[in-house]
């Protein structure tokens, strides 16, 4: 039987609890890269499995040493190095792109600045710059060791979000991010908003997977209607 809970907020208040109660809370971060290293990495993990994007972003590092070498280096060689990741023919020239106007912007090539920007500034800032949507601006600020208050949203967290009714599919994960923040309590923490986005995407990685979810063992299965729809056929 399907749990109804008429107001948003309160539903999603709830799908975040039983989430947090089987996949934990105050999550360790995965990273503590500046902020810079932070944008280049979600660049390369555009539409690319998080073992080759690794790989091609610890290839930059040790390849060309810093960001001031990849930028200023041929873009065949970054393609090289990249190439572990989808598209690096696309990527290359892209990412020396963005290094390049970032250092012609602020006269340096760092991002430590954000730190000083309230969140909505900063991820507008980044939203200027070539190829950076909301997704990536808000993996910079929440991810990086500025562990801002932002909510990313990869493509496991907002299946699981579009199943729940919380979101409808067609209005695409760049809008479901500010979408899906905004449906959270205001009061919530930068710790409270990483454990959420962490939530969500474990639950779609171990459960609510893309093809044959597994329903019947699903800690939300009375509040969602695709999994009620899905254990009745």
């Amino acid at each position: 039987m399907l749990t109804i809970i008429p107001n948003k907020e309160e539903f999603v208040l709830e799908v975040h609890q039983r989430l947090s109660e089987v996949y934990g809370s105050q999550i360790k971060y995965f990273h503590d890269l500046d902020p810079l290293s932070e944008l280049v990495s979600a660049l390369l993990s555009h539409r690319t499995k998080n073992k080759d994007s690794a790989l091609a972003f610890n290839n930059l590092r040790n390849i060309f040493g810093s960001w001031e070498n990849v930028r200023d280096a041929a873009t065949n060689e970054v393609q090289t190095a990249i190439n572990p990741c989808t598209w690096p023919e696309q990527k290359a020239p892209r990412l020396q792109q963005i290094l390049s106007l970032i250092a012609e912007r602020c006269g340096t090539l760092s991002l430590d600045f954000l730190s000083e920007m309230d969140v909505a500034a900063a991820r507008k800032w980044l939203e200027e710059l070539p190829g950076v949507g909301p997704k990536t601006s808000a993996a910079v600020m929440s991810f990086s060791n500025l562990r801002a208050k932002a909510l990313p949203v990869d493509s496991h967290h907002f299946r699981v979000a579009v199943r729940l009714g919380i979101i409808d599919a067609k209005i695409g994960e760049a809008k479901a991010n500010r979408v899906l923040e905004n449906l959270l309590p205001p009061g919530f923490t930068a710790q409270e908003m990483y454990d959420n986005h962490q939530v969500m995407m474990r639950h779609g990685q171990k459960t609510c997977f893309h093809f044959k979810p597994d329903c019947k063992n699903c800690v939300l299965l009375d509040l969602c209607p695709t999994g009620q729809s899905l254990v009745h056929q």
